[in-house]
């Protein structure tokens, strides 16, 4: 059994696969048809959204050893799913993977955006500086929409529910308790 990382990949992540026994062979930044020629050599490959797991990638995997392809990450856009499933290739995902990393980063744009920073910052690289011009606003006593309060929605509201924001939300999966726990009203997408 051999896996192929097909994709940069964390050091703690290629760590685990390594510590499974099983042997990792790290190869990013193949061309399609690079992939191909060795692809068959592999029982799994591990992706990120760098590389295209295209129906000729899945036919050259499924010739040789190929049974999993694995997503180090949430969507799998970038795998040919119809063509994996026709040859019996299990394609998995990590939906949990960067839900903290996608509600941080949700986050600080938000606070960039109102605070004036990525304006702030060009302009001392100017050799600049209007203090007026950047006062921004405060999040306090705001309103947030949020259209989506899954995964990363839902841990964005939890973060920013600290700032006194007053969260709306549209989710028609959500149940009104679990809206209520983060402290989101639900509403409709046209109120958002």
């Amino acid at each position: 059994m051999k896996i192929l990382v097909s994709d940069p990949l964390s050091e703690e992540g290629l760590t685990i696969l390594r510590e499974s026994g099983i042997p990792v062979d790290v190869k990013p930044g193949l061309t399609e048809d690079e992939l191909c020629a060795i692809v068959g050599d592999y029982d799994g490959l591990v992706i990120r959204s760098g590389t295209k797991v295209t129906a000729k990638v899945i036919e050259a995997g499924a010739k040789g050893g190929l049974r999993v392809v694995g997503r180090a990450g949430v969507g799998v856009d970038n795998v040919d799913i119809p063509a994996a499933t026709d040859k019996g290739i299990l394609v998995m995902n990590t939906p949990s993977a960067n839900i903290l990393s996608a509600a941080e980063h949700t986050c600080a744009m938000i606070m960039a955006a109102v605070r004036n920073i990525p304006q702030a910052h060009l302009s001392m690289h100017n050799g600049e500086w209007k203090r007026s011009k950047f006062t921004g606003i405060e999040l306090n006593g705001k309103t947030l929409g949020i259209i989506g309060v899954g995964r990363v929605g839902g841990e964005v509201a939890k973060r920013l529910k600290h700032f006194n924001m007053k969260l709306v939300g549209y989710d028609p999966f959500l149940p009104p308790e679990v809206a209520d726990n983060i402290g989101v009203k639900l509403t409709n997408l046209e109120e958002v």
